[in-house]
């Protein structure tokens, strides 16, 4: 089936929203080539279960295109509609299967030398619609939080190597009531500018204190939807599931199958909460690991103004059999190893950061927890910069 073909009832295995969108959306859909309907459905068939900053950036895709003409539009989309696909791509359901069509796609472009004008076309393509959108203003400053070290008592390891070029590098902070007070600034942010999504706080172990007004995702709270996962992965492997099938398992894997139910406004937290176990690469297994992924897809996907990414000690390394076999129970904690990886992964975090708008205003805060090391970066610091003497009150007051 060609897109011309499309009909409203094609939909009628889409979620409430997606199929709503479809509707109102019909017409341009049918004018659009094959090679680019399926890489819209594939976002659209998840619109029920996306961050409303998502949801807005495939609204504005949809702006875009209704606004021009024909003759725009065929202009716009005329690389994409040049390519040339095998005749099986018209026979697959792309309107159910829009992510497995993508899959066939790239492997079909590769194989046939076209994936270099498929990619220029998407850069173009993106390009052009994002530079016909005006920029939101943010409600607030972003503001990316990073505590690291959690149980490391002495440290030899220099931290914040990476980052100390683009901030002041503070080195005898008074750690005294340190975790309460960056709570209570993530709250208050909340309390001042509530936005759905908008206020995020990440444990790799379990919280402290709740965090009101933010949506909370801790390592702990997941261990048993954790250990479900594992359990399909286990009994798939066993059955001689490749790594493709086993891919496609954890895709396919509903919330409800790992213990995560709740009402119909849990789903979007508990889709991206399985979302963090199912596509990331050793989430299941190592907290640190988990924060790092956890922190780069909240900035990605809900592009919040406020995250708050704690780290804490993870197991001990072991192969991925070991851990996965289950013959170690209880590995015993590297909090060492956990420092390391986690000031990698306040490197990464502030990297994401900075790929969202509003970047040359956002500030960005690193402290190694319990320890008088910490680091900020926000207008009006001088980069690269040592200072000694503060609080964590008075850092705070920098990144306010």
């Amino acid at each position: 089936m060609l897109p011309n073909a499309l009909t409203t009832d094609q939909f009628s295995r889409y979620p409430a929203e997606a199929r709503r969108v479809a509707a109102d959306r019909l017409a341009l859909l049918r004018q659009l080539p094959l090679a680019f309907v399926p890489l819209v459905l594939r976002e659209l068939i998840v619109y029920d279960w996306k961050f409303p900053a998502e949801r807005a950036e495939l609204d504005q895709q949809f702006e875009y295109l209704s606004a021009l003409t024909p003759q725009q539009l065929r202009r716009v989309t005329a690389p994409f509609a040049a390519l040339s696909l095998a005749p099986e791509f018209e026979r697959f359901d792309w309107v159910n299967l829009p992510g497995e069509f993508s899959e066939k796609l790239t492997a079909h472009l590769w194989s046939t030398h076209q994936i270099d004008a498929f990619r220029k076309a998407a850069v173009d393509y993106v390009e052009t619609m994002h530079a016909s959108a005006p920029r939101r203003p943010l409600p607030i400053p972003r503001l990316g939080i990073v505590l690291i070290g959690q149980g490391v008592g002495d440290n030899s390891y220099p931290l914040f190597r990476r980052l100390r070029a683009h901030g002041v590098y503070y080195t005898h902070v008074n750690a005294a009531g340190g975790y309460p007070a960056l709570l209570d600034a993530v709250a208050a942010r909340a309390a001042a500018h509530p936005v759905a999504y908008g206020h995020w706080y990440i444990d790799g172990g379990t919280p402290g204190a709740s965090c009101a007004g933010a949506a909370c995702v801790s390592w702990a709270a997941l261990a048993p939807v954790r250990e479900a996962l594992l359990d399909r992965i286990r009994r798939a492997m066993r059955e001689g599931a490749g790594s493709e099938k086993l891919r496609t398992i954890l895709a396919e894997t509903d919330p409800s199958e790992l213990g995560l139910a709740g009402t119909r406004a849990d789903a979007v937290l508990n889709r991206f909460q399985i979302s963090l176990l199912t596509e990331g690469s050793g989430t299941q297994m190592f907290s640190t690991t988990f924060v790092q992924w956890a922190a780069r897809e909240t900035l990605r996907r809900a592009q919040p103004v406020t995250l708050l990414a704690r780290f804490a000690p993870r197991v001990r390394e072991l192969s991925l059999g070991e851990m996965i076999s289950n013959r170690h129970e209880t590995p015993p904690p590297d909090p060492q190893g956990a420092l390391i990886d986690a000031d990698m992964g306040a490197w990464y975090t502030w990297l994401n950061q900075q790929r969202l708008s509003g970047a040359d205003d956002s500030r960005f805060l690193v402290w190694f927890e319990d320890h008088a090391e910490a680091l900020v970066i926000a207008p009006g610091l001088r980069p690269g910069t040592v200072s000694e003497q503060v609080d964590l009150k008075g850092l705070l007051a920098r990144v306010a």
